[in-house]
């Protein structure tokens, strides 16, 4: 027998070696939930959400303003408290272009014997909050200096095919006006396609049609009848002197002459107004009566088209200044990958007090921070790297964080999440690039219904339709826009509610969040729990949770929307179909990639090059988004380089799938030329070659 004449020991040692080599050599059995991330679900707490919102919101906290940079201290503050002190809690500054307001007068001249009207352009303190004199004057951020005087014409939502539809009637716009509501359409889109069809100035009103109601805030949620909802009309992303870069303190800048020839800012004046101004001007006018769906509620009088009889005079001045904003950043390294970036973003400035817009995002933040420091005092450690920000002008359009660290993030960046509005009532509702949709469907099941406890947040989220609708994220509305459409991060947007009536408006404060948006502030907690356990998903993962079959299928039913589009023309979508196709097998192949390294992870493991193999897999999947752009960009908005998911060129918000192909059709129709198709044709090709790189990504080989 070999070991016949061994010692005691040397059996001893023998035996200890040969359990130990079992063990190893044993198949482990996926770990399919982990431990921490329920742990992370059972942190919940109410009440520090509602303190931290209710500090964030005590004053009106604007850009380049100094409450806003004490909110920014607050956060970095609560950061540091919340973490250990190794982690990395810290202001990311830059100098950017703002405007603010230095004059602005409205006057109405209608016939004999009607006074003149002299507006006084303020919205009434309703709720007597005390802070209420800080908030600003309403006005639109990057407007045009200047006065415009003429004859009123209404212009319902101020799309292209409300225009269009006063050039039916017979009505001529140049040298008016234009009075048109908020609703449809981004506020600098109505002023662009104002410009457009002639008009000298915009006044863009809330209608109670769609923000008001019986009664208004403080009384009911709607918007008073004094209200006004402000904002930008700048139509690019960034900070216009620096359009591609970031706006650091000594960097290049263009000039105001250069920036106007752009064409991202306004060539005429532009000022928001309150629904009873807006009446009131209504009120002057005469001409064709509108059609029915332009018209207000049942108690609106009978809204005609113009031009005039109603002349308005209409002055705004503003002021272009260099200002500092701050970006506050909290880094969780990652233990085993540190260089591979989960990043979650909210910004903090608003136009008045933000309780839903944007600072209930930021109390979820804050709660999803102090939710991973007890995790990080408990012992985890993420896999990835976890990066929390709280932005500062995304009102304006910030994007410098971003330009600055985009080779960076184009390199390691996982995902990006983001929370803007996250309450402003009941209903959850996402919008996501379409490889990240299985995860929040698998993460919905796992987080209680905020408003029925008998039921997870997917079962409400699928109600009756038995799956889940996701949005897209080609709209430019918020922070998601860099990533996904500059850079090319897969990305997810979250929010509980929706749309509500006093956005942008000084009645977005503390009371009505209390009493209106979440009385117990439960949505905010589900928001941070949501929110937080994707994060940890993509953080810990062993294997990124993407899912590239549904971005296929995505692509194909957008596809097929386009064929009613070019229907008698000279085009073919078949180069789109084929790449789509391809997506599909690439997908269907990494899918079958990941599940053999999953199945056979107890041995694979010991094998030296399966870190390598899962690390290359995971970087297929990470950069698969990147190939759906292109370095040149949109035809004529260059800034924007995804080929897929982009703002439409006449509504920054509308969210498009194809927005270059989608541009150019609408051109096309407009010109109706054979001539004006071949670009239509073009851009499907520069999207089918898109989707083509996507799948060589995924697939890993060279050609």
């Amino acid at each position: 027998m070999l070991f016949s004449d061994s010692s005691p020991t040397t059996l001893i040692l023998l035996l200890i070696t040969s359990i130990s080599l079992l063990l190893i050599f044993s198949p482990s059995l996926p770990n399919t939930t982990n431990p921490n991330h329920s742990l992370y679900l059972t942190f919940t707490d109410n009440s520090s959400i509602s303190n931290n919102l209710q500090i964030l919101t005590t004053r009106p906290h604007i850009a380049g303003s100094l409450p806003n940079a004490d909110a920014a201290s607050f956060v970095l503050s609560t950061f540091k408290s919340y973490f250990p002190p190794q982690i990395n809690s810290h202001i990311a500054s830059y100098h950017v272009s703002l405007t603010y307001p230095s004059s602005r007068t409205l006057t109405l001249i209608r016939p004999h014997p009607y006074p003149l009207t002299h507006f006084d352009l303020t919205q009434e303190n309703y709720s007597k909050n005390p802070y209420a004199h800080e908030v600003g004057e309403t006005f639109h951020a990057f407007a045009k200096s200047g006065t415009a005087v003429g004859p009123v014409v209404y212009a319902n939502y101020g799309s292209v095919e409300d225009f269009e539809k006063l050039r039916q009637m017979g009505v001529n716009v140049s040298g008016t006006v234009v009075l048109a509501r908020y609703g449809k359409i981004y506020r600098g889109d109505i002023v662009s396609n104002a410009y457009d069809a002639g008009a000298l100035g915009v006044l863009v009103y809330t209608d109670r049609k769609d923000y008001g109601g019986p009664e208004g805030f403080p009384d009911n949620k709607w918007m008073p009848p004094t209200g006004v909802q402000v904002g930008t009309v700048y139509n690019g992303a960034g900070d216009p002197s620096t359009p591609g870069w970031a706006s650091t303190s000594s960097c290049e800048r263009l000039s105001t002459d250069e920036i106007e020839q752009g064409g991202e800012v306004p060539l005429i004046p532009s000022l928001p107004i309150s629904a009873d101004d807006g009446e009131l001007i209504l009120r002057s006018l005469d001409g064709q009566v509108a059609k029915d769906d332009w018209q207000g509620d049942s108690n609106a009088p009978v809204y005609r088209v113009g031009p005039g009889p109603g002349i308005l005079n209409l002055t705004y001045n503003g002021k272009f200044v260099i200002s500092k904003i701050e970006n506050v950043i909290a880094v969780i390294q990652g233990v085993e990958e540190p260089d591979r970036f989960v990043i979650l973003g909210n910004h903090r400035d608003a136009w008045t007090f933000g309780a839903v817009d944007p600072n209930s995002g930021t109390a979820a933040l804050l709660d999803v921070a102090r939710r991973l420091g007890k995790m990080q005092k408990s012992g985890w450690r993420p896999r990835r790297t976890i990066i929390l920000c709280n932005w500062d002008a995304e009102e304006y359009g910030s994007t410098e964080w971003v330009e600055e660290n985009r080779e960076m993030l184009a390199s390691r960046a996982v995902a990006y999440l983001n929370m803007d509005c996250a309450v402003s009532g009941p209903g959850f509702q996402a919008s996501a690039t379409p490889q990240l949709e299985e995860l929040l469907k698998e993460v919905a099941q796992q987080v209680p219904d905020p408003d029925n406890s008998s039921q997870t947040m997917y079962d409400s989220w699928t109600g009756s339709k038995g799956s889940p609708t996701f949005g897209r994220l080609g709209g430019g509305g918020s922070d998601y826009a860099p990533f996904v459409q500059h850079v090319g991060v897969s990305a997810i947007d979250m929010l509980f509610g929706g749309g509500y009536p006093v956005y942008h408006s000084m009645y977005d404060d503390f009371t009505w969040m209390r009493k209106f948006g979440d009385p117990m502030f439960q949505r905010h907690v589900a928001a941070a729990s949501i929110w937080g356990l994707v994060a940890l998903r993509l953080a810990d993962d062993e294997f990124l949770p993407f899912n590239y079959l549904s971005y296929a299928n995505e692509l194909q039913t957008s596809t097929k929307e386009l064929e009613d589009q070019i229907l008698g023309k000279s085009v073919s979508l078949l180069p789109l179909y084929r790449s789509i196709q391809e997506l599909k097998k690439a997908a269907v192949k990494i899918d079958k990639q990941k599940k053999v390294l999953e199945d056979r992870k107890g041995w694979a493991s010991l094998w030296r090059r399966y870190p390598f193999k899962a690390r290359e897999l995971n970087d297929r999947l990470m950069m698969a988004e990147r190939a759906f752009t292109d370095r040149g960009g949109l035809p004529g908005r260059p800034w924007y380089k995804h080929l897929i998911y982009g703002p439409s060129k006449y509504n920054d918000y509308g969210s498009k799938s194809f927005p270059g192909i989608d541009d150019a059709i609408e051109k096309a129709t407009t010109m109706n030329t054979v001539e004006s198709w071949r670009p239509v044709q073009h851009e499907i090709w520069r999207a089918s070659r898109a989707i083509t790189q996507a799948s060589l990504v995924l697939n890993g080989k060279l050609t």
